[in-house]
């Protein structure tokens, strides 16, 4: 008689109970049905095709898009004792014949590979003389042409229901908003499959907006609350990632550059470091991130403003897949929008994608300006409606101040009409605030009406005006590479006195650190006592060795919150550590003495 999935899920990864619809999911494909699976990072995708793969017959095909994310799943499952592989590049021809042997002879439990591979000839015949359990799409938002993470040999994989249509096929991702999910479908032919969506909310992610003053510093303050933490930050261009990377090395911090200009050896040199030390910052471009499958990544900054609240959302996603306590913090500016906006209308691609990147632009920024809770316009962009606010992002821990700015917002859009509608933020301000120099006067604009009409309010105040004018769309950016800003349509009315305005006050740089300082860092929700915490760093020493002597990132023998959960519950005997989640028979076996006497070690360590 065969095991139940909750058997399995249990003996093999040590866990006493399915989440969320993990269960019905996995029930649906043992039955064989097709299902579509939306479910947020950290929520627990590969157990809704692993445990299928396991309970059925043949192996489990996994589509994955990334050479790293493939050997991290092939590491875990191999200390869980399943029989996994993966087929790509990176393999010499004598391992993938070996490999292609095994799968074969069936005795492999999952085979992960990549999509240019599946779709050769040679590769679809090995499949046609294996026995197959199911397919796996994992990342299935790469074959959306509006996503960020377009692939296009993915809108090929709908050759797998036309060439195997008894071998069920799950299609998973942490990333789709509606038009996103039908296409999905709709291309991989599985309108028909069952569709699992679950809640997008992360709700152990804490997320915070600053704007942009001195913004090296800014992390800086940030990254005092996670010293000694795994975390990712985010630039734009490479040139600030190697800056800002440099800079956080110089204050103390293990800080690593990645890019997609840096020699390959050491991308991937970087890349092993993050995943197997602990407390590396990888300061990268969004080249880096897709498939990072650590699960003890505490925070996610950006230093510059994401092109969407998708890449927005799958980036701050990295943080806390191990469910612990974990925060994303944005830091941005009006010159980010400027910078975006011209890459938008200077790329090569048609007017409906660049009217598509508009729109997921400006609902990114409108998130940024809003006072509301982060987290309901965060789930509102994937159709969720999140009935109260969180009470864990910034505007709802330490609510912001608004002002009625409408005589404000008066002066700020009638200067940009008075000066031609041509200028940037810069020049508009020292109109406003009537500054006395050469161009100024050389361009007659001491002359205008508006010319010193916003001297009661100094420049960072002003700068904050025209973000949020904006992001509020009452005024555009050209960018035509001049960065003017010009009046819209919406602006009338405004304009005419018609409609009141209310905008975020900006704070002076003390009450702003005062008011984030009240803000605790999310990690402090879950400190351990000291005791624990001495507990906790002794079992961390053991994990690091083991993981050393087994050349694997140090989280595929235990998660920190596996490590936490023994540190606080201090297990005496084999099975009393059996019970903790995360802790199957295949790790008992193999590393349960070694923890007992790791515990009893630190306890009788002096503090």
């Amino acid at each position: 008689m065969s095991p139940s999935p909750l058997d399995l899920l249990r003996r093999v990864f040590g866990y006493d109970a399915f989440r969320g619809p993990q269960q019905a999911i996995v029930e649906h494909v043992v039955a064989g049905g097709d299902a579509l699976v939306l479910m947020p990072t950290g929520g627990g995708k590969s157990l809704c095709y692993q445990i299928p793969a396991l309970l059925r017959n043949g192996t489990g095909i996994v589509i994955s898009p990334l050479i790293a994310l493939m050997q991290d799943q092939v590491e875990a499952l191999a200390q869980l004792g399943v029989r996994a592989a993966f087929l790509n590049s990176s393999l010499d021809a004598a391992s993938a014949a070996a490999i292609e042997r095994q799968l074969l002879a069936g005795e492999l439990d999952l085979l992960y590979v990549a999509p240019e591979r599946l779709l050769t000839p040679r590769f679809l015949d090995l499949l046609g003389r294996s026995a197959i359990a199911l397919f796996a799409i994992d990342e299935a938002h790469c074959v959306s042409q509006w996503g960020h993470d377009f692939r296009p040999e993915y809108r090929q994989l709908n050759l797998l229901h036309e060439r195997w249509p008894q071998v069920p096929r799950i299609a998973l991702t942490a990333t789709a908003d509606p038009p996103t999910r039908r296409e999905i479908a709709e291309r991989l032919d599985l309108e028909q499959a069952r569709h699992f969506v679950s809640s997008f909310d992360r709700p152990n992610i804490r997320y915070r907006v600053v704007q942009k003053d001195n913004s090296r510093r800014q992390l800086l303050d940030f990254l005092d609350g996670h010293r000694g933490e795994a975390g990712i930050v985010y630039c734009l261009s490479r040139r600030k990632v190697e800056e800002t990377a440099a800079y956080l090395e110089a204050h103390g911090i293990a800080a690593l550059p990645y890019h997609a200009g840096m020699d390959a050896a050491k991308r991937a040199e970087h890349q092993r470091r993050f995943l197997r030390e602990d407390g590396i910052v990888m300061v990268a471009t969004i080249a880096f991130g897709m498939g990072i499958d650590k699960p003890d990544v505490r925070f996610v900054a950006h230093m510059d403003l994401p092109k969407s609240m998708e890449g927005y959302y799958q980036e701050t996603g990295r943080a806390g897949r191990d469910g612990a306590p974990a925060e994303a913090w944005l830091c941005y500016g009006l010159g980010d929008v400027v910078m975006l906006k011209q890459m938008i209308e200077s790329s090569e691609a048609g007017e409906e994608r660049k009217r598509v990147e508009r729109r997921k632009l400006d609902a990114l920024l409108g998130y940024c300006e809003s006072t509301r809770c982060r987290r309901q316009l965060l789930l509102a962009g994937f159709g969720e409606d999140y009935p109260q606010p969180c009470g864990n992002c910034d505007n709802c821990l330490s609510p912001p101040d608004t002002w009625d700015a409408t005589v404000a917002a008066q002066k700020a859009l009638s200067c940009v009409y008075r000066s031609g509608q041509r200028y940037g933020v810069a020049h508009l301000i020292d109109i406003l605030r009537g500054a006395d120099h050469p161009r100024i006067r050389e361009l007659g604009h001491d002359r205008l009406s508006t010319f010193g009409i916003g001297a009661d309010l100094d420049a960072r105040h002003w700068r904050s005006i025209f973000r949020q004018l904006v992001a509020a769309g009452l005024l555009a950016v050209d960018a035509d590479g001049h960065s003017g800003l010009r009046l819209t349509p919406d602006s009338r009315p405004v304009l005419r006195g018609e409609r009141r305005l209310l905008l975020r006050r900006e704070a002076t740089r003390r009450r702003e650190r005062e008011r984030l300082r009240s803000v605790p860092t999310a990690a402090s929700d879950s400190a351990l006592s000291p005791a624990d915490a001495a507990v906790f760093e002794h079992l961390r020493e053991l994990r690091a060795r083991l993981a050393k002597e087994q050349n694997v990132p140090a989280y595929v023998i235990f998660h920190d919150a596996t490590l936490r959960a023994i540190a606080e519950f201090r297990p005496r005997s084999l099975p009393e550590l059996a019970s903790i989640a995360g802790i199957g028979s295949n790790k008992l076996a193999r590393y349960g003495n070694l923890v007992l006497a790791a515990l009893d070690e630190a306890e009788r360590t002096p503090a």
